[in-house]
Formats: C-alpha cells, structure tokens, sequence
C-alpha cells in the first residue's frame, strides 16, 4: 500500500501550499485516494468505502492547518482520520464479519475481492478469521488491519490513531494472539500466512 502514486515525502509541503492555494490539496488526494478506498472497502464493504473516502479527504482538507508537517508522509494521518470513521460504523462492520464467519458468503465479501488481492481477501477472511476479527475490540482490530491491510509500521500506526507505539505493540500482540488461535496458528499479518489461509479457504 505504501506504493501510493507520487513521493509520500512531499504530503507536507502539498498540505502546507493549500493553506494558501486550497486547489492543491487535490493531489493528496490523487495520490492516496485509491489506498483509503480500498482499505474501507475491506473493512466495510464497496458503497460504504465511496463515502469513507470522501469524508476522509474531506475531514482531512478541513483540518490540514492543524496537520503536523514535520512529519513528510501524510498516509498515516488519512488511515487514521478513515479508521475513525470506520469505527463510527462498527456495527455494520461487526455485523459483515459475523455473517461472512456464520455464512462463508456476504455481499461484503464481493467488494474484498477486488483487483490487487481477491485470492487473499476473499479467502482469507471467511469463516475463522472473519469470526476472529468481529470477535476483537474495534481498538485491537484497528491496529490489526492497519498492519496487515493498509501495510503501516508501528510508528505510522501510532501516527494514525494518536496513541504510543508500546500501545500498538500491546494491541498488536493481543489482536494476533486470538486471532491465530481462530486460524489454528496463522499470524494474520503477514500476507503470506494469508495466502495459506486463502490456499486452505
């Protein structure tokens, strides 16, 4: 994910010019929109990430002034404004993962089988691990599908939901720990474990 179009170095100064030029606040969008859609997508379905999406970059144009530019890359800061709008909507999210766990079928599933990783997610995150994850607290799954779906680091994890790296640690730790327990061992972050999932579905 981190693959996002254009240099992630220049988020800062992009934010910084459309204090005074609000016009070029559109190309933090070009340049991360795709991976906020996707990653809402996973978590809630394909209608639900169109609106995520916009209320991400919309929330985040209107707060850019207080938006930290010592720190270049804005990709953090945009997953943790859509993981908060995400957890806003933390039945319906529930609700899908405990449907897809009971059904191995939901039409939230259609929209994880996108493009880039339909083996993986359509697999992947049926039955057991679907279970698992509606089965962790939103803060834990949060952490959790940060790592292993929008591919951030501790650090940027810590960045996008405003909390200490050692909490992420601990969350991490926790979220891993029943979920591999749901998958007979499989660490759920690691895109290779899921595709031995996917291979097992």
């Amino acid at each position: 994910m981190n693959g996002s179009s254009g240099r992630p170095d220049e988020d800062a100064s992009i934010i910084a010019g459309s204090l005074e030029q609000p016009e070029l606040f559109g190309e933090l969008s070009h340049r991360h929109a795709a991976d906020i859609h996707r990653y809402a997508a996973r978590r809630l379905g394909e209608c639900a990430a169109e609106d995520i999406t916009a209320d991400t970059f919309l929330a985040a144009f209107r707060t850019r002034a207080r938006y930290d530019l010592a720190r270049p890359n804005a990709q953090p800061w945009l997953y943790g404004i859509a993981a908060n709008l995400i957890g806003k909507q933390r039945r319906t999210e529930v609700r899908a993962l405990r449907a897809l766990a009971r059904t191995h079928h939901d039409p939230v599933a259609e929209s994880w089988t996108d493009r880039s990783d339909s083996r993986v997610a359509a697999q992947a995150a049926q039955g057991p691990l679907a279970g698992a994850l509606a089965g962790l607290s939103a803060g834990d799954r949060h952490v959790l599908l940060l790592v292993a779906w929008a591919d951030l680091g501790y650090q940027e994890v810590a960045e996008a939901l405003s909390i200490p790296v050692g909490t992420v640690r601990s969350r991490l730790n926790r979220a891993r720990k029943k979920v591999r327990i749901a998958l007979g061992g499989v660490d759920p972050t690691l895109v290779r474990d899921f595709q031995e999932v996917a291979g097992h579905g």
